[in-house]
């Protein structure tokens, strides 16, 4: 087989892992008090310095067009998950910052959602393949850019 084909079959396996595994993550999401989409955001945040983050460098991690990140940050600051100022660097851009209240319910629903993420792939992989495959995942997107 070409490289051409083993690069494409490998894709194709890739993407339909992933679709599997994220139609079971989705189907079984504890929205309680926040949908998948606003998890996504409020995990990405968290995982910052001081749980900030630039609007636009936001937009570089989630796979929501600018106009619904920006939709979605607004209705997490009016709900008290976030707090957006204007950036003191930019004037025209944004700083979003998770608040404690924010972070509190961003970690209930972690610790659900790790659950099912283990239970979905932790069980179907040993501690060395999900090794490899992270490592395998890192090295693909380190392709970026």
């Amino acid at each position: 087989m070409s490289n051409k084909a083993t690069a494409v079959g490998a894709w194709e396996s890739l993407f339909r892992a992933q679709v599997a595994v994220m139609r079971t993550l989705t189907h079984e999401f504890p929205a309680h008090d926040i949908s998948f989409n606003e998890y996504d955001v409020m995990f990405n945040i968290s995982r910052q310095p001081g749980r900030s983050l630039r609007l636009r460098d936001l937009n570089k991690h989630v796979l929501l067009t600018q106009p619904s990140v920006s939709r979605l940050v607004d209705r997490l600051v009016s709900r008290g998950f976030l707090d957006k100022i204007t950036d003191p660097s930019d004037g025209r851009g944004a700083i979003v910052t998770l608040t404690d209240t924010g972070y509190d319910a961003y970690r209930r629903v972690a610790v659900e959602h790790a659950e099912s993420i283990r239970q979905r792939v932790g069980t179907m992989l040993d501690n060395a393949e999900l090794t490899e495959l992270a490592r395998l995942c890192d090295k693909l997107r380190g392709a970026e850019g």
